[in-house]
């Protein structure tokens, strides 16, 4: 079986999506990348498309509706043929480098099924991060933690490396960005045994294109009652 694949959920990033492929191609490891359209109303799809006639480790996909970030990172799962799975937000905001340590870390810790890039530990490189957002998941990752018995210092980070025996798995539900919680919370409930590394984020204003929005908070906080480790 293949070591790992990247998907990347996209809608309209035309401004950032070549990069963003470009850098994660660097990623040897990487032995698949399925890339998901949401229903893109610029030329993101376009863009992702000519990568296609040069590269044969790329799968390009399509919802039926725009539905979110959850919804189309579900899509993505029933094409996985690696032991790992991460996701790759196509917007820069995290650099693919970083994921060559979580993988190493699983490498040498089979007991290690989950290993989670953290923004919040270690001396890594954070730009841009809005106040509200830093308390914000600050706050979540606090009540995260508390109610399951787990100390996890970022639960909104997009880089949650992850055996993809979990996910096959594991049912999930949530179209939008609480997707984020229900993975983790639904991770660690199969598999106790996970890990964080540092990373770097370099934040996107709104300006640029941030999608995220301050209502995705309160979905959060619901999710994470919601979906509590039983174990």
């Amino acid at each position: 079986m293949n070591k790992l694949t990247a998907i990347v959920p996209f809608y309209n990033e035309e401004a950032t999506i070549q990069i963003s492929i470009e850098n994660l191609l660097k990623v040897s490891q990487i032995s698949q990348v399925i890339l998901v359209d949401d229903c893109s109303t610029d030329s993101s799809l376009k863009i992702a498309k000519e990568f296609l006639k040069r590269n044969n480790e790329i799968l390009i996909l399509q919802t039926t509706k725009n539905a979110g970030k959850g919804a189309a990172v579900r899509l993505a799962l029933n094409s996985v043929n690696s032991e790992y799975v991460i996701v790759h937000d196509a917007d820069l905001e995290y650099n693919p480098q970083d994921i060559l340590p979580m993988l190493k870390l699983v490498e040498k810790n089979k007991n290690i099924d989950v290993v989670l890039g953290s923004r919040f530990i270690g001396n890594k490189t954070r730009r841009n991060i809005y106040l509200r957002t830093f308390f914000a998941n600050k706050f979540l990752s606090f009540l995260f933690s508390v109610l399951n018995r787990r100390k996890v210092t970022d639960v909104a980070t997009c880089y949650k490396l992850i055996k993809s025996e979990i996910y096959q798995n594991t049912e999930l539900t949530k179209n939008g960005f609480e997707y984020e919680i229900e993975i983790l919370s639904k991770a660690l409930e199969y598999s106790s045994d996970f890990a964080e590394v540092p990373i770097d984020y370099n934040a996107r204003t709104y300006q640029e294109g941030k999608k995220i929005k301050f209502s995705d908070g309160f979905k959060y906080i619901l999710c994470i009652f919601k979906y509590r480790i039983k174990n």
